[in-house]
Parts: C-alpha cells; structure tokens; sequence
C-alpha cells in the first residue's frame, strides 16, 4: 500500500486496518475509540495523521491489499514468535524498525488499552489455525452401551420389536405413490393384510379366534409400525384396534365366534363409527338413532339430519365392510343412551347396501393412505343380535335389561372398555417423534456451519440455542417412553377399581404425548433447515400424518378436562372419606409442607447437587400439583356458593383446571422415569437415563418459572441457577445425543436421507 510505503512508522498499524478492513462494518462506537486511540498518539507528524486517519476509515478502498495485510502479519508474527495473547499494537511493532526501543513505538503501547474490544482474541484473526474454542470441542462420546439402552426401551416387546423392525428393515412398507389417492390406500390396506396374515391382526385377541390375548404386543406393533409410515400405524388401529376391539370389549360370545377371526385377517374389514359432524368429543350428544322394533326383534339405523352423519370414519371410503355404529338406543319412543349396534355397509364385492350412502373425505392434510368417509344410514334395518349387548340388552317382552342401572355409568363403562385407543396413538405419536429427533440430531452433529472462522465451521448441533431446541425435547421423549410403558402395564393388568383412574392417565397422557409431537416435530423441521422442508427427509409427512393425534381418539383440550374432572372427584371423594378431623389434618399437614418447602434458604438454594437432586424435582412437582388442585376445587366452590351453575364455574375455571392436569401428568411421567432408571443395572446406561431425568424435571420446571416465581416457592436467584443449570445439562447429553436417538433402534430407511449411515 503505497501511503505506508510512504510513512513506514505506519506499518505499526497494519493488524489494527486489517481488523478494521475485515469487518467491513464499523459502528459509530468503535469509530470514536479507534479516533480517540489515534489522538493520543501524539508522536504523528501531520501527514502521518492524515493519512492514518484516511486509512482507518471504513469506507477507504484497500485495493485488494487485505490478503496481503494479513499475510505481512503472518510472516512477521512467525518471525518474532508471538504469543497468542498479544494485541493489535504488539503485533504491529514487528513492523517498527526499532522495536520496543523507538520512543514512538513505546508511546503507541502506552495507550492500546483503548482497542481492547479489537485487541480480544485478535492473533487469531491471523492464525484460527491456532484456534481451540470450548465449543468445538463437543464431539459425540459412547459412555455407555447403546445394545444395552435399546434393550431397556424395547422391554419384555424386545423379539416382536425386533421382528416388526426386520420387515420395515427388508423393504416390506415401502409406499411408493403417497400423492395418489387410491393407489396409497391399496398400498396400505395390502400393507395391514400381510400383517394379518402374520398374525398380528389378531394378536390383543383370544387364542381361539387366532390371537394371543396380548394387548401389550398390539399396541407394540402399532408402535413399530409408525416408524414405517403412520397411515399404516391408523389403518392397523382402526381395523383391529378401534373396529375390532369395539366387538371384543362390547360384544359377547356370539359376536366373538361370528366375527372376531375374520376381523383378525382383514377378510372382514371394517369400520368405527361413532363421530359425527355435529358431535365429535360430545359423544352422549350423538343425534344417529338405533329404534328397536320389537315386532321383527330389529333396529332402524338412521341419520335423522346431515350434521348427524358419521363423519371422518376410517376404512368407510373404500374398504369397510361392516361398522360398529355408536347410536341413541330408541324404545318405545324413550331414549336410553348411547349404545353400540353393528350395521353392514357393503357386500364382499365392495358394493354399498341399501339405505347406506358413504361420501369420501378425500385428500387431507395427511394420512392419506386411510379412506376416512361419512356415513349416512336411511332407516336401515339390522337383526337383534347386532347390538354389542356386553352391557345392555333387550329382553324377550321388549324391554331394556343393564347390569348397570345408572345410565351414567354405564355411558362411562361402556367408553372406558375402548381406552386402550388412547394409548395406543400416544405411542405411535412417540414413534413419529423419535423419527424426527434421530433425524435432526443425526444432520445437526454433521452439519457444519460458522465458527470461529469461515474455515473452522462447527457442527450445528455445537451451538446452545440448537441444542436448547432438540435436547429437552429429546429428554421428554425418553421420559414419555417410559410413561406409556407405565399406563400400558396399568391398562392391560387392571382392575375394576383402577378403571377411573387409568382413563384419566390414559387421557392425560395421550395429550401430553402428541402436544409433544407435534412441538418436537416443527423444531426439528427448522432445526434440519431447507433439508427438513425436503419430502426425502420425512419430517413433512410425520408432521402432516401426526397433526391430527391431537384431536383423534379426543380432542387434547377435553381430554385434560376430562383428567381435571377425575382428580376433582378424587379430591371430593378424599376428603367425603377423611370427615372434619381428617379435613383439619390434610391443610395443617399441607401448611406444614409450604412452610418446610418454601424456607428461605431451600428458596434460594442453588447449589448443584441440590438443584440435580430428584427429592427436590419431585417435592416441586407435587407442591405444584396439589397446590393447583386445591385452589382450583376453592375456586369452583366459592363460584358454585354464590349461585353460579356447575357447568358456568368449570367453564369460568377452565384454564385453571387444564392447568391442574397438566401438573397431574407431569408429574407422574417424572414419577415413571425415575421408576424405570432405578431398575437399570448398568452404570453408563443409568448414569445417561439420570441426566435425562434432570433434564426433563428442571426444564419443565423452567417452563412454570412463572408459577414458581408468583408462588414464592422458588426465589429469582434459584430460577435463574435452573435455566444455567437446564443450559449445563443440555451441554453434557449433547456430547451422547447421537448414541440416544440410535438406542430407538429406528431402521435405517425409516429416517431422513440427510441421517442415514
């Protein structure tokens, strides 16, 4: 540059015009320090501090001298032997001809404190060869077994997992024409029937009818098959699930030996009709009527109106064969509530019967593959024995006949026999989940981008907000896996007397579980970038396919008021049992334990260990639960004592309710986890699944730090030790966060392109 050629003393200034050349953006405020550093240097002759003055502008033109600059430094740096500490002045006085022992050269030093916002880590501008930062060096670790892990996931389902995964393995679900309409479902429907002819239709039935009565492996099989596609996972669920298990849990021994083999084999498919366009979650509002005729001992099946059809209706648009239809039994001209009543819809060819319109849903938002349809029935006659009659019955002189007397309950017997519905779609919502997780996680720990240096790029996954985004979402993943195991057990060894409860975590869990999905699944849509927007990497399909887990099998919103509801009951019937003493002794035992948990120095405690510590994770779940429930059941009271009718105080108290659900669940899926890591034997494989757990419990303590806060259960000084502690964690699993998504055990072409081995 021929103005240093021209005042050589200026070549002092080489690595600060560089810096400041680099950056091409200068602000308003490092121009007045760099100005002011240069005032001080009043060893400038005149022309030297025009021309300085020139040359540190932002907008001066180098001429391509840049390379150049940067490469003197090199060499002179190399020369002399800097260290890397060394500031922008003290790497120009290799250009001072007399070094340190210029008189000029020491007043320039003399004043360099000014540029320390350029001088910090300035060496490596010139050298990021050089260059070691903390977050480069976060590379993926294997503490622990990762066969270990996936054999703790997949449980006593371990051989029928391992069989499920074989056959997505070998190619035996692959859809080849998703955008057509009727050749999806015909890939699908073909799909179910080579699971059928496995056997695995039939497997939650009786032995006699080609099943294994194993409730457990069905809902292990619709789990597995999510990962292949979830069009399968629903078409699976609706015929022998939903359609299926409606005859099992709601008809007797004739409908069994009649029906139950052939639905097992898809010979007979069919369908689960009970939503209609008027009335969705409000199944007792349903407007289809099943009038008995006791002259011909029939039922008239009809759609009085077309907000009373059967909307919505898997395996009705194309395939279905006969259909449990959910109807207002009808005698005599009073209405008993809602019964079951099987109706057959077409004939083996595929033709509809009379008086059955069916009008395909056709192309949705996603699970295209299953032909969803609405059904109208035009006073369609079926015999007496259609009517699943597990529970009602009419009797030979014409009159209604229940185990059950109250109407009531018997509504709610005759739905909590259908749960396992809910159970079964928060697992493969968790399948979906995983899928997308192992998908970003995998791209992020190989995608590269910025660092330090253009040429030093790290991966993504390196950066915290990334890791913010994916590793509690991994960490609540791990945590759901465990909480199904739990209610799955519950649900297949229950009792009669745990029937309310299971329903109610059954529901609270299905909602928890697919809000979940559907969060995870967006973040790790933008977290995989343009790649995730790419139909080849799979995140827009499990994003489509899933959406609507929020409100199929419930809507989530009811269904958290529908486990608001059952806690409520729970907490009347607690303290009707407990009397006046009892009422005493709960709020003096809960005063004592507000008073013991919110001492000063437990409020303001940020200690690590005690922040890691489970007793302290779990104390602030259930002060947060009970606390909720309390409050809200005050509520409700002091609502209903000034006049107020029942359904205006839940509908004024509603929020506060869902609020008391969510705590419910939450807490019972930390419960669960810890549950499960206490059974785990090997150290790195529990030492993992414990991070995990801390995760899950602090980060979703740091979601209600509002609640906690207002609460005056934690102090700010703690809340804000949570987030650097909820920051740490993500950190430390960060480092294995490849090893976890490969201990799903997900097949290889069941995720993105951009992760696959």
């Amino acid at each position: 540059m021929q103005l240093l050629e021209t005042y050589p003393r200026l070549k002092i200034f080489i690595p600060l015009i560089y810096l400041i050349h680099e950056d091409l953006i200068v602000s308003g405020i490092e121009s007045d320090l760099i100005k002011k550093y240069l005032d001080r240097q009043t060893w400038l002759t005149q022309d030297e501090r025009s021309a300085i003055n020139k040359i540190t502008t932002a907008d001066f033109n180098l001429n391509g001298a840049l390379v150049e600059l940067k490469k003197s430094v090199r060499e002179q740096v190399i020369a002399k032997d800097f260290n890397a500490d060394a500031g922008l002045i003290d790497l120009g006085l290799a250009f001072a001809k007399g070094e340190k022992n210029e008189t000029w050269a020491k007043m320039a030093l003399q004043h360099q404190d000014i540029l320390d916002f350029l001088n910090h880590e300035s060496f490596y501008h010139f050298f990021p060869e050089q260059r070691s930062t903390h977050s480069q060096k976060a590379d993926t670790v294997y503490s622990f077994d990762i066969d270990f892990l996936q054999r703790v996931l997949d449980g006593d389902q371990i051989s029928l997992i391992k069989e499920i995964k074989g056959l997505i393995s070998s190619g035996t679900f692959e859809f080849k024409h998703r955008n057509d309409l009727t050749l999806f479902r015909d890939e699908i429907y073909r799909a179910c029937l080579i699971l059928a002819n496995k056997g695995y239709g039939a497997i939650s039935y009786p032995k006699q009818y080609g099943g294994c009565h194993d409730m457990a492996a069905y809902f292990t099989v619709m789990e597995s098959i999510s990962y292949a596609d979830l069009s399968l996972a629903i078409k699976f669920g609706v015929q022998f699930g939903l359609f299926g298990g409606s005859v099992m849990a709601l008809g007797t021994k004739k409908h069994h030996d009649k029906f139950l083999k052939d639905i097992g084999t898809l010979k007979l498919p069919g369908c689960f009709a009970m939503t209609e366009t008027g009335h969705g979650s409000n199944v007792r509002g349903l407007e289809t009527t099943a009038s008995y005729e006791h002259s011909s001992r029939s039922f008239i099946i009809h759609t009085p109106h077309e907000q009373a059809q059967k909307e919505y209706i898997g395996n009705a648009a194309v395939h279905g064969q006969l259909a449990t239809v959910f109807a207002k039994l009808i005698i005599d001209g009073d209405d008993y509530g809602v019964v079951a009543v099987l109706v057959p819809i077409r004939d083996t060819d595929g033709n509809l019967l009379s008086g059955i319109k069916i009008e395909d849903c056709g192309n949705k938002m996603g699970l295209n593959g299953v032909d969803n349809g609405k059904i109208q029935f035009d006073q369609v006659s079926v015999p007496y024995d259609y009517l699943l009659d597990r529970f009602v019955s009419i009797d030979e002189e014409g009159k209604f006949k229940s185990g059950i007397s109250s109407e009531n309950r018997r509504f709610f017997t005759m739905l909590g026999t259908l749960v396992g519905g809910r159970i079964g779609v928060p697992r493969s919502a968790l399948s979906a989940t995983k899928t997308g997780l192992a998908t970003a996680i995998k791209y992020s720990n190989l995608r590269r981008q910025f660092g330090p240096e253009l040429n030093m790029e790290i991966p993504i996954l390196n950066y915290r907000m990334h890791q913010r985004r994916l590793i509690p979402s991994l960490a609540k993943t791990y945590a759901l896996h465990f909480a199904l195991r739990y209610i799955t057990n519950r649900f297949t060894n229950r009792k009669e007397e745990e029937a309310q409860e299971i329903e109610a975590i059954a529901a609270g869990l299905k909602a928890y579980t697919t809000w979940h999905n559907t969060a995870t699944l967006q973040e790790c849509r933008e977290c995989t970038g343009g790649k995730g927007y790419l139909s080849e990497n799979r995140i827009d399909d499990l994003k489509n396919d899933s959406d609507v887990y929020t409100t199929f099998e419930g809507d989530n919103t009811v269904l958290m008021q529908l486990v608001a509801k059952s806690r409520l009951t729970e907490f009347k019937q607690f303290f009707n049992h407990i009397g006046f003493t009892g009422y005493i002794n709960y709020f003096a035992s809960q005063a004592f334990t507000s008073v013991a948990q919110k001492n000063p120095l437990i409020v303001r405690n940020t200690d690590e260990q005690h922040l890691l510590d489970y007793d302290f994770h779990i104390n602030a779940f259930r002060y947060r639960e009970q606390d909720i429930l309390t409050s809200a059941a005050k509520r409700l009271k002091r609502l209903m004592d000034t006049g107020m009718d029942s359904f205006d105080a839940f509908n004024v108290c509603q929020h506060h309710l869902i609020q008391a659900a969510e705590a419910y669940i939450e807490r019972i899926v930390l419960e669960q986890f810890d549950q499960s890591i206490r059974q785990v034997n090997d150290p790195g494989s529990k030492n993992i699944l414990r991070k995990l757990c801390q995760l899950y419990a602090l980060h979703t303590t740091e979601e209600h730090n509002g609640w906690y806060l207002e609460s005056e259960y934690m102090a700010p000084v703690k809340t804000k030790a949570i987030r650097k502690q909820v920051n740490q964690l993500c950190w430390e699993i960060r480092k294995e966060a490849v090893p976890l998504v490969d201990a799903f055990g997900i097949p290889d072409n069941c995720l993105g392109l951009i992760a696959r081995a």
